[in-house]
C-alpha cells in the first residue's frame, strides 16, 4: 500500500509525493522529500510506516509540524483528506486505494455477464414457451400440410461425386395448344444493309479517279481528231 501527499501552497503546488517507507522531511540534500526552504528546518519531520498506516512525526523543527492546523508534538496519525504542513508548506494526504475482495470481483464478473447475455437467448425463451392457442406460422402450416422440412427434403437428394443432384426428373415443355399452326409463323425479315457513307478520303480518292478517267478520255478524243483530219489531208 502507497500513500500520497499533494502540495496545495508553494511551487510544488499539484505535484504528488508517494510514500511507500519510512521517509525523511527536510532542507538537508539527504532528506527523502527535500524542501528547500529557509524556515524548514534541516531534519525537519518524518512520515512513518506502521502496520499500513501513516504518521508523521515532529523532529523538534524551528517552525514546527502540523496537522488540520494544530501543533504536532511528537506523532500523530494521519487519515485520507489531513491536511499536513512543515512551516507555511501544506500537503494534502492521499489514502492507497484499497484492494477489492475475491469475493467481490466474482460478483462483478457474474453480474457483467448477465448483462452481456444476448437478446437471441431472450427470444428463443420466449418462442419456447409460446401457448398453445397462439397463431401458426407459415412454416408451421406447411409442416402440418405434409410439406417436408428442408432438412428432410435435403437428405432425400442424392449428390453425384461432381456435386451435382441425381434423380431430379427435367420438367417437359408446355404442350402447343390445338389449332396453332406452327409452319404460319412468319420468319423474321431479313435485314436490309445499309450503304455507309463515303469518308472524306474516300470522296477525294473518288474524284481523283474521275478527273483521270475524264482527262484521258479527251486526250483520247483530240489524238483521234488529229488523225482524221491528216488522213482525210
Amino acid at each position: 500500500m502507497t500513500w500520497k501527499i499533494q502540495a496545495i501552497t508553494g511551487e510544488l503546488t499539484g505535484q504528488e509525493i508517494s510514500i511507500d517507507r519510512d521517509m525523511l522531511v527536510g532542507r538537508h540534500q539527504a532528506a527523502d522529500i527535500v524542501l528547500q526552504l529557509a524556515e524548514i528546518s534541516r531534519k525537519h519531520a518524518a512520515f512513518l510506516l506502521v502496520d499500513q498506516a501513516l504518521w508523521v512525526q515532529d523532529l523538534q523543527s524551528s517552525n514546527g509540524t502540523f496537522v488540520n492546523d494544530v501543533q504536532v508534538a511528537d506523532q500523530v496519525l494521519l487519515k485520507e483528506g489531513d491536511i499536513v504542513q512543515f512551516a507555511s508548506l501544506r500537503f494534502s494526504v492521499l489514502a492507497p486505494a484499497q484492494a477489492v475482495e475475491p469475493a467481490a470481483e466474482a460478483e462483478q464478473a457474474e453480474s457483467a455477464m448477465a448483462l452481456e447475455q444476448p437478446s437471441e437467448a431472450v427470444a428463443v425463451s420466449e418462442t419456447a414457451q409460446q401457448p398453445e392457442d397462439a397463431p401458426k406460422t407459415a412454416a408451421q402450416q406447411m409442416n402440418d400440410q405434409g410439406m417436408p422440412a428442408m432438412s428432410e427434403r435435403d437428405a432425400n437428394v442424392k449428390l453425384s461425386r461432381d456435386g451435382m443432384p441425381q434423380g431430379i426428373s427435367v420438367p417437359k415443355p408446355a404442350p402447343i395448344p390445338e389449332g396453332v399452326d406452327v409452319s404460319a409463323v412468319k420468319p423474321e425479315p431479313a435485314p436490309v444493309p445499309v450503304e455507309q457513307p463515303l469518308t472524306r478520303v474516300e470522296e477525294e480518292k473518288q474524284a481523283q479517279k474521275n478527273a483521270s478517267l475524264g482527262l484521258m478520255s479527251l486526250i483520247v478524243l483530240i489524238i483521234l481528231a488529229i488523225a482524221a483530219w491528216l488522213f482525210f489531208k
